[in-house]
């Protein structure tokens, strides 16, 4: 079978280089992939937006199955495209995707089915949410309503904090329409784990945890970005959390999407905070994370392909995941000034030598090569180095040692992922 990633970050790069090890494939194409991607997948040209020409591109090569890395390609319809020319695609159709396009309507669905979540109220006019917060206290949370590209949640500490969170989502629209509404809700204490699981519909099957950083500096100080490193798995969720989870969260959002008619086919993120009364919901995600990806998959022992075509043909009630027990943790080289503005084009040595080092994986997001086959810098986060190692301790010393061997002196990274596990 031909199959299509679409994409062009970390996270394609990762289930790129997985898919490539199934003997099930016949030929993998990436959309529009990277210099990463475009050493095991054939890179196609085509943005993951553009609906019509990758459908075109699908009949052209003989495309059978399509993988859709990012939200926003799902948020927009590419599943309902794609599979209404019957082509199979792994990524919920639209109206299910919406579970990350709009965080009101995820709320809204948690709150009508029971499912724990933090107490909240959504807005429309920053007059009254402004009033919102006056009345409430703080620490609060605010955030724009739709995709911005994991940087619309801002944590208030400070009433003043809040009130500037509203004026710049909602009267400066810093995250553009997607701040047109917004959700205020109670700050949670506890410690964050992303949870993910399989989802076709009726069927739900746990995968991997992890923890990410999403802050751009050391000690989780500084803006939040897209992600700045990740480990697996999530030494707080044991064999009883997990299961915990599966039956107060998963299951339940599964059905309640069916009961819904937006019936959820594909990887399901659930963003968790962990407390002392248990697991309640941040966010959903439909899609794997970035940089979660690059640590999950690398422990994946079982044949990726042959999961994802159990998702979407409805098979997963025959799927048992088989994983590495080692960790893996994965730590992002960014472009110096990111998520700010930063420079592009910068020259990078080193990524081959990295790569050969025992127990390190380079994955590739914002790379290309130039016409003098340089590697060169072409977006925010650059690369993301990944250890494998018996303990977080030890994927944490690979991981690093491998960022060691990449000289580029126009980046920068957090020294300090997997803190909260060591």
């Amino acid at each position: 079978m031909n199959v299509l990633v679409v994409g062009g970050g970390g996270r394609e790069h990762a289930l790129c280089w997985k898919l490539a090890q199934s003997e099930k494939i016949n030929k993998l194409y990436c959309a529009p992939g990277n210099a990463g991607t475009a050493q095991i997948s054939q890179r196609l040209d085509i943005l993951p937006e553009n609906h019509i020409a990758i459908l075109e591109a699908c009949k052209i090569h003989r495309i059978e199955l399509v993988i859709v890395g990012p939200e926003g390609p799902l948020v927009e319809g590419l599943t309902d495209v794609l599979e209404r020319s019957g082509i199979k695609t792994f990524g919920p159709k639209k109206q299910a995707a919406m579970i990350e396009g709009s965080k009101i309507l995820m709320k809204e669905l948690l709150r009508k089915y029971n499912i724990p979540t933090a107490p909240f109220q959504h807005f429309c006019e920053p007059r009254e949410a402004i009033h919102f917060i006056k009345t409430q206290g703080v620490p609060i949370v605010v955030k724009a309503d739709g995709l911005a590209g994991g940087k619309g949640v801002i944590v208030a500490k400070t009433e003043e904090e809040a009130i500037e969170a509203v004026e710049k989502i909602m009267t400066q629209l810093s995250f553009g329409n997607a701040g047109k509404k917004i959700i205020i809700e109670k700050f949670l204490n506890g410690q964050e784990v992303s949870f993910f699981a399989l989802v076709d519909g009726a069927n739900t099957v746990s995968m991997a945890t992890a923890q990410d950083h999403k802050t751009a500096l050391d000690g989780d100080k500084g803006q939040n970005t897209g992600g700045m490193g990740a480990y697996s798995p999530a030494l707080l969720v044991d064999k009883a959390m997990d299961d915990r989870v599966m039956e107060e969260i998963i299951n339940p959002v599964a059905k309640a999407m069916v009961a819904e008619k937006r019936p959820y086919r594909g990887v399901l993120f659930a963003g968790l905070m962990l407390d002392n009364e248990g697991p309640k919901v941040i966010e959903f995600n439909c899609r794997f994370g970035d940089p979660e990806c690059q640590a999950i998959i690398p422990r994946l022992k079982s044949d990726l392909f042959e999961v994802i075509c159990a998702t979407v043909e409805g098979n997963l009630g025959e799927v048992s995941l088989e994983w590495d027990k080692r960790a893996a943790l994965s730590v992002i080289m960014a472009a110096r000034g990111y998520p700010g503005s930063y420079k592009k084009n910068t020259k990078i040595n080193g990524v081959d030598i990295a790569e050969q080092a025992d127990g390190v994986l380079v994955f590739h997001s914002g790379t290309e090569i130039d016409k003098f086959g340089e590697l060169r810098a072409a977006g925010g986060r650059v690369l993301g180095v990944v250890g494998l190692g018996s303990t977080i301790k030890q994927a944490q010393k690979l991981a690093y040692e491998g960022v060691e061997l990449i000289d580029w002196d126009d980046g920068f990274y957090r020294r300090d992922i997997g803190w909260r596990a060591i």
